[in-house]
């Protein structure tokens, strides 16, 4: 071992990296998490043209970032939109039905990552019936044609 006295090394100045390091991708205010939630991160992967999860909702909010691709996104009372690779989304989750996760594009793949908070007792993903689809569909936004 070197015979030095750590007190009189010159000490490496400080990085003032961190102060411009971050870059805010979305803020939201989650809806009220109960005790016992826990959270997950998962990364979906849908091959080029895959329709994605059939309409479904997630127990709690869901916070996601596109990692490559594009996504056609909808959920209930919003228009569906293209989200791609660089930008985030978020879902309040609970009754709110998410109709479209799926691959915008044909040619390339589509990837995500998604935390969800999920509430105690139940499932991460529920998928909705065709029932609930027809009773619901007034709360959908117009879609295109």
């Amino acid at each position: 071992m070197p015979d030095t006295d750590p007190t009189t090394d010159e000490q490496k100045p400080r990085s003032t990296a961190w102060q411009t390091a971050l870059t805010l991708l979305q803020e939201a205010e989650p809806p009220f998490i109960p005790a016992g939630a826990h959270a997950m991160t998962v990364v979906i992967a849908f091959p080029p043209g895959d329709p994605g999860t059939p309409p479904h909702r997630h127990s709690g909010p869901a916070f996601g970032y596109v990692l490559e691709g594009e996504m056609l996104f909808e959920l209930e009372g919003e228009p569906e939109r293209v989200i791609r690779a660089g930008e985030a989304f978020w879902e309040p989750g609970g009754d709110v039905i998410h109709y479209q996760d799926g691959n915008n594009r044909d040619d390339v793949p589509l990837r995500f990552t998604v935390t969800m908070l999920c509430e105690p007792g139940k499932p991460m993903l529920t998928l909705v019936d065709d029932g609930e689809l027809a009773q619901r569909e007034a709360l959908r936004a117009p879609r295109p044609s």
